[in-house]
């Protein structure tokens, strides 16, 4: 690194954070991607510096779980990083993709529209999050622009407010640090993959920085008929105003076009296998398809007073332009194996999303007792439309269409219209307010509680009828937790933490009279476990956890269009996770999974029943994530991946199962010279037939084909 570099990067730390210590700043920065043991900067982990935070494949600190600057092991929760070095040696470049090696965590179909994940046993396609702040449209998130991702499990309302039952994924933008990078990431590879990455960043002067991060990516998938079409592009800016006051800009074009996969049905209570379907497309690729345009414009302002107090602000507005159409299997193939349904519909869900956040962080003593006083506030505004039209197939003139599943692909027209479902355009206000204290009593005690209100002001008009239908709620969601370290590289935590999602649920798109009387769904979780430093750059996790869910919602049989809200859930678990080198030449991510997770309660699902006792859609008994990279020569490395898990099942009525998964992924890595690295991703190394996720039990994913992909890194 230059000296008009590192000098630039050291007065951002300093400007930010105000906490990293002089010695560790002087620390020079490793090559990203590219880290040996001996060029880690070990001081800069010790002292908790921002250049130490992030080495390899381990991440010390974030402030995402207390909205503090707080070191992993002294945070009473369990929270998994996938760092950029894991992101770019694994080759994946979507979100839900690039968790598949996170412990406890399952990528769910979403329809082939939209990220979806079961973090817990809890799905949720809503909370999603950028630096700490809503990103809860339905769609696919790239990673192009991404630092990291951070998974924090269990109950988060206390940061983030509702939802985030079973956890929150965080996603870290890249953002101008003053440091010049010029890089350039083309890949290629199987089913016509052609994707090409740019990242540039410098500086105006010394309290001016830019970066520009952009991709276009024009790409096949191992289904017939998939496509995606995509691109993106991410400036940000960086003022120093002051020796106290930072400013952050940022703005994010995002544009997502692709053919919707709804996958394969079921028979005999499987997937359906007459044949090898892993390509095979059921429905209307002409009429499946699925777009977004998004705009999201985010200020940031970082400002220490004289007092101590630090102020962190943010203000986002986003606008997402979000239209989905499939055309998918509506049933089962029958015994006979000649026949089953295709069904279609549409829904147009564009949304825009108002931001405002505002911590304030104070730090001070009363005796022996250290302080972290956090306070703060949260406004926002989120207004949009919900719109569903079924479809109606020309030949049969009604809402199914039956085909022979040795032929599912159809072309017959189809004729969408309103038949009832959402019409609504529909408004919420928000409004919240927060306070946590973490007491530090003494070098081996710690405790952290805190309290959150959020008043949730939602109201939906029928665009048919023009009735409107209004709800409001008080919400108020606690978080308590202590660590205990005998030692400064151990900590034994314990915690419990709430939350609540309202009656109209993840994606609040429409509000009916029996959902208005409904009280909010409650989320409860009881968690213990422990934390080791095993080494500077090794940190080794396990977590025992106990996750209620009360409140869920199932049809009135006395009262249609109302609902009893009797339903409810556990998880029971234990999760052990590892990140960062073993040894100099050997780097690992990931770990396993026990998940038991229960219905408790019968409720339905439309028309199917959910019994007691029955296990929770998509979630594997047991589950082993295994990323390793083992650096041969100085240029070369080997990565070695393994995912292997339980049985499934598709829905949570256990008529439908899903076999167990082994799954191998390989990486190859050569450092062509100081500038420029070649990679190989060879996902499914064995070509294993395999079932990848589903959303319903004739929704059914197969997963890919051995998939190779060539990705050239360039710096200039």
């Amino acid at each position: 690194m230059t000296k008009p570099a590192a000098h630039a990067r050291a007065t951002l730390l300093l400007a930010t954070t105000m906490l990293a210590p002089a010695a560790a700043l002087a620390q020079p920065l490793p090559p990203e991607g590219e880290l040996a043991l001996e060029a880690i900067d070990v001081a800069g982990l010790k002292a908790g510096s921002a250049r130490g935070d992030t080495v390899g494949y381990l991440t010390r600190r974030t402030a995402s779980a207390t909205r503090t600057d707080t070191p992993l092991i002294n945070t009473p929760q369990s929270v998994t990083v996938v760092t950029q070095a894991q992101i770019r040696d694994q080759g994946f470049q979507s979100l839900t993709e690039a968790i598949r090696y996170v412990p406890g965590v399952i990528p769910h179909q979403g329809e082939g529209n939209r990220d979806d994940v079961v973090i817990r046993g809890q799905r949720s396609n809503a909370d999603f999050y950028v630096n700490g702040i809503r990103d809860d449209v339905q769609y696919f998130r790239d990673l192009y622009n991404i630092e990291r991702i951070e998974v924090l499990k269990g109950p988060n309302a206390m940061i983030f407010g509702r939802g985030g039952g079973g956890g929150v994924i965080n996603r870290v933008l890249k953002e101008a640090d003053g440091v010049p990078i010029r890089e350039i990431v083309a890949q290629g590879g199987a089913f016509d993959n052609k994707r090409l990455a740019l990242d540039i960043g410098d500086r105006f002067s010394d309290s001016a920085f830019f970066r520009l991060n952009g991709v276009v990516e024009d790409t096949g998938t191992y289904r017939d008929f998939g496509h995606i079409r995509r691109y993106g592009i991410n400036p940000t800016g960086t003022l120093l105003l002051g020796p106290d006051t930072v400013l952050k800009l940022s703005y994010e074009y995002f544009h997502d076009d692709r053919v919707t996969d709804r996958g394969i049905p079921s028979q005999f209570g499987r997937p359906y296998r007459y044949r090898d379907n892993t390509r095979t497309f059921f429905g209307n690729p002409d009429l499946s398809y699925a777009r977004v345009d998004a705009h999201i414009a985010t200020a940031t302002l970082d400002h220490r007073f004289d007092s101590g107090v630090q102020l962190h602000s943010q203000l986002r507005f986003a606008d997402y332009d979000k239209f989905y159409q499939n055309v998918f299997p509506g049933s089962a193939v029958n015994a006979a194996g000649t026949s089953m349904t295709l069904s279609a519909y549409n829904n147009a869900t564009p949304r825009t999303n108002y931001f405002s956040q505002n911590d304030f962080t104070y730090k001070f003593a009363t005796g022996p007792l250290g302080h972290t006083l956090l306070g703060g506030f949260e406004l926002g505004y989120q207004t949009g439309l919900a719109f569903r039209q079924d479809g109606f197939f020309a030949t049969s003139g009604t809402q199914s269409l039956v085909v022979n599943p040795l032929s599912p692909v159809s072309r017959v027209p189809v004729n969408f219209r309103y038949n009832g479902g959402n019409n609504s355009r529909y408004d919420l206000g928000l409004a919240a307010a927060y306070v946590q204290d973490q007491v530090e009593i003494g070098p081996h005690l710690q405790l952290i509680g805190g309290l959150r209100y959020d008043h949730f002001d939602f109201a939906a008009t029928d665009r048919g009828t023009r009735v409107t239908t209004a709800r409001i709620d008080d919400l108020v969601s606690p978080r308590a937790g202590f660590v205990v370290k005998p030692w400064e590289n151990l900590a034994f935590y314990g915690s419990y933490s709430v939350s609540y999602l309202p009656s109209s649920g993840d994606q609040f798109s429409s509000l009916t009279p029996g959902l208005s009387i409904a009280v909010p769904e409650r989320f409860e979780n009881r968690e213990i476990g422990v934390k080791w430093d095993a080494s500077p750059v090794l940190q080794l996790t396990a977590a025992l956890y106990d996750l209620d869910r009360y409140n869920q919602r199932f049809a009135d049989p006395n009262r249609p269009g109302y609902f009893l809200t009797t339903g409810q859930t556990n998880t029971k678990g234990a999760e052990i996770g590892a990140n960062g080198f073993i040894t100099d030449w050997w780097q690992i991510a990931g770990g396993y999974a026990f998940t038991d997770a229960r219905i408790v309660s019968n409720f339905s699902s439309g028309s199917t029943v959910i019994r007691t006792g029955n296990t929770v859609a998509l979630v594997p008994f047991n589950a082993i994530t295994l990323w390793n990279k083992f650096a041969i020569t100085p240029e070369f490395a080997v990565g070695v991946g393994v995912i292997n898990q339980t049985h499934t099942f598709a829905s949570s009525d256990n008529t439908v199962r899903l076999p167990s998964v082994t799954r191998f992924d390989l990486g190859l890595f050569y450092q062509v010279s100081e500038a420029v690295r070649a990679q190989v991703n060879i996902e499914n190394l064995f070509d294993r037939r395999y079932i990848a996720t589903a959303d319903a039990n004739n929704n059914i994913t197969p997963g890919a084909s051995r998939t190779v992909r060539v990705q050239v890194i360039a710096r200039f």
